[in-house]
């Protein structure tokens, strides 16, 4: 049965759609059919991060508005098999987003597709709602400060009350934790919120901490999802949070300060 699944936050800029990419190529890579749909109307980034920005011809509202059919809109992306990409409008507004289109996609992407990830835009208007109102699970997305992960508190309230599940009675979505940017050793200055400050705020299972790397912003430039980037430790990060996702016991990596060895002081270690 498809699963669907929202990466949200209550802030901006916190990496939502890096990891929306990050999370389908890694479900995609093991074999798992995933569509990630850009639910940012007006913004559109995902295209861009997943490179294939140059191929949307058909977006998400014309299928919402009937000017174009699902398997028109799909993008299938060039790397792998099992993944797809339903881009966001850059020319609409977010008012073109309606509960009953939206339920009709997800209703059709379902009979196709293991999972669904639903890439969302910041804060608590109309796209965010409706990105999180079919959820099945949830990936709060937050770094570790202290208004991102107040505003992330937030969103946990909203996904506990304003979902399709919640309306219905049904089991509650599925809440996990994403903390990004994370630097032990900003942490160790006080410059930072550690992992268990974060955790006992929200209270959430900890799917996992992807560290600050120069790797993610090289990735997007060049529009590829950074968990292909196999020798980053942002990379390596968001492997581990898909093998969490899928129910595996694997221990979280990279909470602590990495002691270079002598060579890597001499000359540098890669990120």
């Amino acid at each position: 049965m498809a699963k669907i699944l929202v990466v949200t936050s209550g802030k901006g800029g916190v990496g939502k759609t890096t990891t929306s990419a990050a999370i389908g190529t890694g479900l995609a890579l093991r074999g798992h059919k995933t569509v990630v749909v850009d639910f940012d109307v007006g913004l559109r980034n995902l295209d861009l991060i997943m490179g294939c920005e140059r191929r949307v011809v058909y977006d998400f509202v014309n299928v919402i508005q009937g000017d174009a059919t699902l398997g028109q809109a799909l993008i299938k992306d060039k790397r792998l098999e099992n993944l797809y990409v339903l881009a966001a409008s850059q020319t609409r507004d977010k008012d073109a987003l309606s509960a009953e289109g939206v339920g009709r996609v997800m209703d059709e992407l379902r009979e196709s597709f293991e999972y669904i990830i639903c890439d969302s835009p910041a804060g608590i208007e109309k796209g965010a709602h409706l990105a999180m109102y079919f959820a099945d699970e949830a990936v709060v997305v937050t770094n570790p400060e202290v208004s991102s992960v107040r505003d992330s508190d937030r969103m946990l309230g909203l996904l506990a009350s304003k979902s399709r599940r919640a309306e219905n009675g049904e089991e509650p979505i599925k809440e996990h934790l994403l903390l990004t940017r994370y630097s032990p050793d900003r942490v160790n200055k006080g410059e930072m919120l550690g992992v268990e400050d974060v955790e006992e705020i929200l209270a959430i299972r900890l799917l996992g901490v992807i560290p600050e790397s120069q790797s993610v912003l090289k990735a997007s430039n060049q529009g590829i999802p950074v968990i292909l980037d196999e020798q980053s430790d942002a990379g390596q990060a968001y492997s581990d949070a898909v093998e969490r996702l899928l129910g595996k016991e694997t221990p979280h990596r990279f909470l602590d300060v990495h002691k270079k060895g002598f060579l890597q002081r001499l000359f540098g270690g890669r990120e």
